[in-house]
């Protein structure tokens, strides 16, 4: 038995995080479980999905949606989004940590252009569409069970079209809109579907396992973009430098 106050203490704290630990596990596998049994019932479009991906993806098997209001116009805030740096988030450095040592991955330390859009396009994701000032839809192929995953662009006119066996095809957005002249709403959608049944058990599992961090990510990113595009209009910048990350 504990004889001191300081052991006292030790063994309390100990308790409290080996219940912490414990909650975190049961609640990721949970979510996991959650993730596993939704997937791959092929979905159509909802009355708050995008129309541009119902156009490129009407069938998919997984989509997640995001949204937050910010306290700028539009224009700041889509500008604001195309320049997020995801490299400035010690989140999302975790995250993609993570999973390169789960995967057995090695490390991508290759230096890319800032700017969210510049860094994916440089990658491998293209662009399917743009409506200037309010959406940018980008979308690629890929196998995303794989330790070093490949991003392959293909043409707007032929990414509907794409069945060739054994991919995922993933379309996302980056999008505003405007809610007054001093205020915007900024989403993200993202959706994917697999190419074969082959494919789609591979992704099923990658999805379940590493879905909590892609909500994660994304729910960053939509932090992320709030407080830099409410920064510019605080205090307007014409180098738009950036501030470093703060979580």
């Amino acid at each position: 038995m504990p004889s001191t106050v300081s052991e006292v203490r030790m063994t309390s704290a100990t308790r409290w995080i080996g219940a912490g630990l414990g909650l975190a596990m049961a609640g990721y596998g949970a979510t996991v479980c959650a993730a596993y049994l939704r997937f791959g019932r092929r979905r159509r479009q909802t009355r708050d999905s995008d129309p541009w991906l119902d156009r490129f993806m009407p069938l998919y098997d997984i989509a997640e949606r995001h949204r937050v209001r910010v306290s700028a116009p539009a224009s700041v805030t889509l500008a604001a989004a195309l320049d997020t740096d995801l490299e400035e988030s010690a989140i999302i450095g975790g995250i993609i940590r993570a999973r390169e040592l789960v995967l057995g991955a090695r490390p991508d330390r290759r230096l890319g252009p800032d700017g969210l859009l510049a860094r994916m396009t440089s990658i491998g994701w293209g662009v399917l569409a743009e409506d200037p000032g309010r959406e940018v839809v980008v979308g690629a192929v890929t196998q995303p069970w794989l330790p070093e995953v490949v991003f392959r662009p293909l043409p707007a006119d032929a990414f509907a079209a794409f069945a060739e066996p054994g991919f995922v095809k993933i379309a996302w957005t980056v999008g505003v809109d405007p809610v007054s002249a001093s205020t915007s709403e900024f989403r993200t959608e993202t959706r994917a579907v697999a190419t074969d049944p082959t494919a789609r058990r591979k992704f099923r599992w990658y999805w379940a396992r590493f879905s909590p961090g892609v909500v994660i990510i994304r729910q960053v990113v939509l932090r992320m973009v709030k407080a830099e595009a409410e920064r510019r209009i605080a205090r307007p910048d014409p180098a738009l430098g950036r501030r470093p990350a703060t979580d």
